[in-house]
């Protein structure tokens, strides 16, 4: 079953159809909610609500239009607003490190020398701490824009916001990351 068919199934009202969704967008959407929030288990809430939320509105779905923008907007507002209920600064719990063990994966696949695999997760913790230290709305703009790949329209649209504010956005975000980073060298 596609993508297409599974929508179909959702709007005929057969949730079967939402199985296939989820597993094509649980990881995405996981990693989008842990890094906006800052709490695995919160996002793992949020991505399964939006699912539930998803079927709920898919029949306000256009389906010339791709699913996963129209989801993850869902994932990202979610996200939002459970940061926004927190505080504006979510602090990482340092012990869940399962939250970014995915950025270890890929930094440690080429990693050759021990000193390597030290540096990069020394890295990672201090990626971690820079992201927790931007506000919801920096964190949603630069998880959407670089670890979702959206295009600066897209971003917008599910911030919804100008696509100038989203620059304005991801550069006050890229300056706060390179001023909390530039002591890592």
């Amino acid at each position: 079953m596609d993508e297409a068919q599974a929508i179909a199934q959702l709007k005929a009202g057969d949730i079967s159809g939402l199985q296939i969704l989820v597993e094509t967008y649980q990881i995405d959407a996981i990693q989008a909610a842990c890094f906006i929030t800052g709490d695995r288990a919160m996002a793992e809430d949020i991505v399964q609500t939006a699912f539930l939320r998803a079927f709920d509105k898919i029949r306000g779905f256009d389906e010339t239009r791709p699913f996963r923008p129209w989801f993850l907007r869902i994932v990202v507002n979610d996200s939002l607003k459970a940061s926004s209920q927190q505080s504006h600064n979510v602090a990482l719990i340092d012990d869940v490190d399962e939250n970014y063990a995915f950025v270890l994966q890929q930094l440690n696949e080429n990693t050759r020398e021990p000193e390597d695999s030290i540096e990069k997760e020394e890295l990672v913790t201090e990626m971690r701490q820079a992201i927790a230290q931007l506000s919801p709305s920096q964190r949603a703009a630069i998880v959407m824009h670089y670890f979702l790949n959206l295009n600066t329209v897209d971003c917008a649209s599910q911030l919804n916001c100008a696509p100038s504010t989203l620059r304005w956005h991801l550069s006050v975000a890229r300056k706060r990351l390179r001023n909390v980073l530039a002591s890592f060298k």
